[in-house]
């Protein structure tokens, strides 16, 4: 696995570098805003882009955006002190595959490494703090088994990972978000999280 680390304060940069390397995964280079993001994807194409959210020039959340312009299946995780509803919302809305905390270090790793698999990931102290849709609007929409899918997927669990927790096949699993897509006019399953936590 390859990763850029992108944060506006050196000694974070070196840190996250120093964790990530001694999990062996290769750091391909390193900036300290959110234009040298943008840059430094466009040359190395990682697999996935650690970020912060707060930087002066471009932040994460700019930087985030322009890449995903330009590729869509981008794997951006968001690292920040901050735990602002708005930024997360926001950070959903455009497509990024996570958003931990940095005081939450021994989930790192764990996060890195589901982000490059293909899962969503957010930090348990984040997820608590969302607002969810009523569970009389969530019910009046979807079916029970929907509901059942739905709370996954807004937990970051792949279509395999939801087949085996619920005894149901991949395709199965994969009909059902299909539908729930076409139920609730949504585009893909970090619009069905956003739908979860936050309402569209």
């Amino acid at each position: 696995m390859k990763v850029i680390i992108i944060d506006d304060d050196p000694l974070v940069v070196s840190s996250l570098k120093t964790i990530v390397e001694a999990n062996n995964i290769e750091v391909l280079a390193v900036g300290y805003s959110g234009s040298e993001a943008v840059n430094l994807y466009n040359k190395y194409s990682p697999d996935v882009v650690l970020m912060d959210i707060r930087m002066e020039n471009l932040s994460g959340i700019n930087a985030t955006e322009e890449i995903l312009k330009y590729e869509r299946e981008a794997n951006i995780l968001l690292i920040t002190t901050f735990r602002d509803d708005e930024y997360i919302k926001k950070a959903l809305e455009l497509g990024c595959k996570g958003y931990i905390l940095k005081q939450n270090i021994d989930s790192l790793i764990p996060s890195i490494e589901a982000v490059y698999k293909g899962n969503m990931v957010f930090d348990s102290e984040i997820v608590s703090n969302f607002k969810t849709n009523s569970k009389k609007d969530i019910e009046t929409n979807l079916s029970d088994r929907e509901i059942d899918i739905l709370l996954l997927v807004a937990e970051g669990f792949n279509n395999r990972e939801i087949a085996k927790k619920l005894f149901l096949s991949e395709g199965t699993v994969r009909n059902y978000i299909s539908n729930m897509l076409d139920k609730l006019d949504l585009r893909d399953r970090t619009q069905l999280a956003i739908y979860y936590y936050r309402g569209r």
